[in-house]
């Protein structure tokens, strides 16, 4: 089979803007999570989240869509679109990659993920028709929200025409767009892909629905970043963010043939179903035992060979404490060799644009050999406990491979294994 490397990677999170804002805020232990400003959340249970800052509140690695998006068109295009589209920018630039005959765009897939897509497009339509009719829609309503339209709108500007998707499977979404694209490259279908996810949620409704299913941290309204706490025993809770990961995959033949400089290999994927429930996993864990099962064998690897994992924990009781399950279950007797940590700690809970950046943290561990620390984990649950889980900052290790997790509602459950090339 083919062999899948990564050219370029492009963040816009919580943390800042630009990988290597995302990258040297993170290891040094900052924390993108505080209190809300998007709406009052006065009558909320939940009133924190990882809002990606403005220029304007970070000068240094705040947002501005008009580095990305001429005014008007900014008008057209839901939060969500518009961080695919600079993570794409900054992506592609990386990587070089600028098709412009007809077979260099017909080559290139664009498959980037979203778990609700442009929702407060749609709440706040739905308000507007209430309160003042159906006639004060903007026709450019509906491209504006659609799941599939961050893909759509980073392949009209990039001029991409080969294979176009956009996985909508919660946060399991981000992963499954990397693997969706690795499974194109090495099957002949494309030769690059831009892939990763995109996610801006933050909305009076959604809070109140994650809120009433009892998923949203509610306990540390007066210390935000104390708020997510994945795999410690005080964990309440997730907290909610937004922002974009994108990565540009191609065949190793690909990159060397146009003199293309890899950053690090996907070697393995493997996605699974629970059949089990909605929101919660089976005790066993099994379809998450399953999805890092097939990551490893696809990447022809034991797990005595990973020596550091992303987890996907997001500071849920029960969620964490089947990650763990499944963990134990395959990485049995590794104790403090193998390395945890969940980039949630210090972002939020990206729900479909969770993987991808996260995938981009565990590849920048991967080739640096500095893994990002845990924040807030105080009190490790007892089956953590026998992991070095970096709890006490980031440190440096040595690594080969590294593997990223992403789990989401409906029992979908997906991992990918990067190596060193």
């Amino acid at each position: 089979m083919k062999r899948i490397v990564i050219t370029g990677m492009g963040a816009v999170t919580p943390l800042g803007v630009g990988v290597d804002t995302y990258w040297k805020r993170l290891v040094s232990g900052m924390s993108g999570v505080r209190a809300l400003t998007r709406f009052d959340a006065s009558d909320h249970v939940c009133k924190v989240a990882a809002e990606v800052p403005s220029r304007e509140e970070d000068p240094e690695g705040g947002f501005d869509p008009n580095d990305f998006i001429e005014p008007r068109e900014q008008k057209r295009m839901e939060r969500f679109i518009h961080f695919a589209l600079a993570a794409a920018h900054e992506a592609l630039a990386q990587a070089r990659w600028k098709p412009e005959t007809d077979e260099d765009r017909e080559k290139t897939a664009t498959i980037i993920a979203t778990g609700i897509g442009g929702f407060p497009a749609m709440t706040a339509a739905a308000k507007l028709v209430s309160e003042k009719g159906p006639r004060r829609v903007s026709p450019f309503l509906v491209p504006s929200f659609l799941a599939n339209l961050a893909a759509g709108q980073v392949s009209i500007r990039h001029g991409l025409r080969g294979p176009l998707g956009t996985p909508v499977t919660a946060c399991a979404a981000g992963v499954q767009a990397l693997g969706d694209a690795f499974r194109m490259l090495r099957t002949g279908e494309a030769e690059i892909a831009v892939a990763g996810g995109a996610e801006a949620c933050i909305d009076p409704v959604s809070f109140a629905g994650f809120s009433a299913a009892r998923a949203l941290s509610t306990k540390r309204n007066d210390d935000p970043q104390a708020a997510s706490r994945p795999f410690d025993a005080e964990r309440d809770g997730f907290v909610m963010g937004e922002g974009a990961g994108i990565l540009v995959l191609e065949t190793l033949e690909h990159a060397q043939a146009r003199g293309a400089e890899p950053i690090a290999e996907i070697t393995g994927y493997g996605t699974t179903a629970d059949a089990h429930h909605v929101t919660a996993s089976p005790e066993d864990a099994r379809g998450q035992k399953g999805a890092m099962r097939k990551a490893l064998e696809v990447a022809g690897l034991s797990q005595s060979d990973i020596g550091y994992i992303n987890a996907h924990s997001t500071s849920t009781p029960l969620g964490d404490a089947a990650e763990l399950t499944a963990i134990s279950s395959i990485f049995a007797n590794r104790g403090k060799d193998l390395s945890i940590s969940s980039t949630k700690s210090a972002i939020g809970h990206l729900l479909g644009a969770a993987g991808a950046v996260e995938a981009i943290a565990a590849v920048k561990a991967l080739v640096t050999g500095i893994m990002p620390p845990s924040l807030n984990l105080g009190q490790p649950d007892e089956a953590a406990r026998a992991y070095d889980m970096l709890n006490e900052g980031a440190k440096e290790k040595k690594l080969a491979h590294v593997l990223s997790n992403g789990f989401g509602f409906g029992g979908v459950n997906a991992s990918v294994v990067f190596s060193k090339i």
